[in-house]
């Protein structure tokens, strides 16, 4: 995905059903949603850096885990390659049927 996320962006959009308009490409609209949506861009926000999920409860967790260098390939350095496999076979069999695959690099 990011090798062309602004291709992938556009599959994603027209496999929900909701493609780009010839007009909203030639806006740059993909390009400003990649821009937006990036590992970048949202982990500078000020609710990712100090924000906290299920505040309330006993189980408070901090926005800022949910991001990390954001490299491709540093999986590795949190699971193992049985833990890699367990993981693409559940993603494999929760895509059958729904045009999707999954890439494996």
């Amino acid at each position: 995905m990011r090798e062309d996320t602004v291709l992938q962006v556009k599959k994603l959009a027209k496999f929900m059903g909701y493609p780009f308009s010839t007009e909203e490409e030639e806006k740059g609209l993909v390009e400003k949603i990649v821009k937006m949506c990036s590992f970048e861009s949202l982990s500078k926000l000020e609710v990712n850096k100090s924000g906290k999920h299920r505040e309330g409860t006993s189980m408070v967790i901090e926005n800022k885990i949910y991001f990390r260098k954001g490299k491709v390939g540093d999986w590795e350095n949190y699971l193992t390659p049985e833990m890699a496999a367990v993981l693409d076979l559940i993603t494999v069999q929760k895509l059958s049927g729904s045009g999707l695959t999954l890439e494996l690099i």
